[in-house]
């Protein structure tokens, strides 16, 4: 696992504290690896999900330290999203 990914797990979990996230959601850090989201938490997984949100690693970061919102992300073309767009905009509001 990449020191990216694994600093991502780490903060994704921080961010959600014990409660998890309620549906499932994968995020592609380009060139670094896959993380999934769900009820259990963060972790470094590819597993299949109801959405998967993809960007480069710089972005990915900037939304998880609150400098990037990820709808501002989104339409700026720095995060895609494939999926059920309603489970990603629930993420969104984990990650704010």
């Amino acid at each position: 696992m990449s020191d990216v990914i694994a600093a991502a797990v780490k903060a994704l979990n921080e961010k959600m504290g014990d409660d998890g996230f309620e549906g499932a959601a994968k995020f592609v850090i380009e060139g670094e690896g896959s993380i999934v989201v769900d009820g259990a938490g963060a972790r470094a997984s590819d597993d299949d999900t109801e959405v998967t949100l993809s960007a480069d690693a710089d972005t990915f970061e900037a939304i998880l330290s609150g400098d990037l919102d990820p709808t501002a992300a989104f339409m700026s073309g720095r995060l895609s999203v494939d999926g059920d767009m309603g489970m990603a905009m629930k993420l969104g509001s984990v990650l704010a």
